[in-house]
């Protein structure tokens, strides 16, 4: 399963996406609870960190680009800052290219979560829902009829803000179809005739209850309501996303379940927008439907693992699809991937140990190095030199078993939470951008000679020596493997 899952992933970049809805600021406020207020029974968050992030149609716009498709994006934004940030967070994708309306008379939308550990305090919202001036309409829709060229699918991120509101779905769907484009919808409401002449609407159970007005308690119920919807508001095909269930694809003629696949459930705001981001750019990258909505279903079990609105990397819904109970479900990351998991696991208030290497042949040293390098920390993440880092450090016939087997094995140790692959001589690099609380090495380097220990300490974490087993060595196996 999972190469195959690996050539269709790879088949993502293919995609060329419209986008089209109501974008937000995602604000997240991180802090801790240790009391609560003598002013009232509330408790007291002191503040730790703070970030912003697309949300809403912003959130599968991001979603798109981490999965590498390229974008259009349409929408529309306030005169004001949380706009200008929208605009800066949106120029910040590369493949994307955002064509932004300025509505002076509205807010830009603001979602500001306040977090305590695991635990959402609060959440603050700052908009306005009433649809949007008819000028303004008009000049959304001829933007985004202007973007059609050359896209192989449209999605339409319904929030119900007011962008979308009236008949302009409606022409937006003819305009789409004419182009020859496949027609993605995150609907809002329960009116999905507005809908009519999409290929796929992904609504939940509560919408999809709301919407057909039918019941939605088990795998029957979920496929009736569905086809109700097929039928009445002539929509080809109903995703409906079921939680912990998993999701159920009902077209006019077919069914097909897909289990759950997420293996820790941490957040599951705006895993909506995963599946109908994975969606799109599967079926922009001319994949079956079937086979799209089963990354969907990977890739949406995969952000609800993740704090926040998050996105998902292609090397991840690889990494996810490896079956139930291997060794090494999706611990083995590009550097973008990694750098998201270590922001995760850095808001959720874990300690981020490092250790990097060739780990060319592994020998019981390695394995007390890195046992003992797990206990001084939440998560390890081990670095490897690739293949040409080593055979530039260690010389021709280096290294004796190739990055891809050296990744596999690593990531089936129990001590490794997460592993990634760095090209240059050092991981300095990746040591700036991580910065860990714990930096790893053997107890044969000076502190000193640590490559990082500096501004690992300057930002307030610790260089760790540790022991080395003696009589164990990679260059010793090879010696006495070949008679040396």
């Amino acid at each position: 399963m999972n190469a195959d899952v690996a050539t269709l992933v790879d088949r993502l970049r293919d995609g060329r996406v419209l986008c089209i809805g109501d974008v937000m600021l995602d604000r997240y406020v991180y802090g801790a609870v240790e009391r609560i207020s003598p002013e009232a029974p509330v408790p007291v968050c002191r503040v730790k960190d703070e970030a912003s992030m697309l949300g809403g149609a912003g959130n599968v716009v991001r979603n798109l680009a981490a999965l590498g498709a390229s974008v259009e994006f349409v929408g529309v934004v306030g005169d004001d800052e949380a706009g200008a940030e929208v605009r800066r967070l949106l120029a910040g994708l590369e493949t994307v290219n955002a064509h932004l309306v300025a509505d002076g008379s509205r807010p830009t939308t603001i979602k500001e979560r306040f977090v305590a550990g695991p635990q959402q305090l609060l959440r603050v919202d700052r908009e306005s829902d009433l649809p949007i001036d008819a000028s303004i309409a008009d000049r959304v829709f001829e933007t985004a009829k202007a973007a059609l060229a050359g896209v192989g699918a449209v999605v339409i991120s319904d929030y119900g803000k007011g962008v979308l509101a009236g008949d302009r779905i409606g022409a937006l769907i003819e305009a789409a179809r004419a182009a020859n484009c496949c027609i993605v919808v995150d609907p809002k409401g329960t009116d999905f005739t507005r809908y009519r002449g999409a290929d796929v609407v992904t609504p939940n159970l509560r919408e999809l209850a709301e919407a057909s007005r039918m019941p939605t308690g088990s795998d029957d119920a979920v496929v009736a309501a569905a086809r109700s919807l097929v039928e009445i508001c002539g929509i080809a095909n109903v995703l409906a996303t079921r939680s912990a269930d998993g999701m159920t694809l009902v077209a006019a003629g077919s069914v097909e379940h897909f289990s759950a696949e997420a293996r820790e459930v941490f957040d599951v705001s705006g895993a909506g927008d995963t599946v109908v981001a994975t969606l799109a750019a599967g079926l922009a990258g001319e994949i079956g439907l079937s086979d799209a909505a089963r990354l969907a279903n990977i890739a949406a079990g995969v952000v609800v693992g993740k704090v926040g609105t998050a996105v998902v990397y292609p090397s991840e819904i690889v990494g996810a699809a490896e079956p139930a109970g291997s060794s090494a479900p999706g611990k083995w990351k590009d550097r973008a991937a990694a750098l998201a998991q270590i922001a995760e696991w850095k808001r959720r208030g874990d300690r981020i140990g490092f250790a990097n290497g060739c780990f060319d042949l592994i020998h019981p040293g390695h394995v007390a190095l890195l046992t003992k390098a797990r206990a001084a920390c939440d998560r390890l993440v081990v670095a490897l030199n690739s293949d040409a880092s080593v055979k530039r450090l260690k010389g021709e016939g280096r290294p004796v078993q190739n990055e891809v087997a050296r990744a596999a094995v690593m990531s089936a140790f129990e001590s490794a939470d997460l592993v990634v692959l760095f090209e240059e001589d050092t991981p300095l690099g990746l040591i700036e951008a991580i910065l860990p609380d714990v930096l790893i090495k053997g107890a044969d380097y000076a502190r000193e000679d640590v490559v990082g220990g500096d501004i690992v300490e300057a930002n307030g974490g610790r260089v760790l020596l540790i022991e080395l087993e003696e009589g164990h060595s990679t260059t010793g196996t090879i010696r006495r493997v070949a008679g040396e």
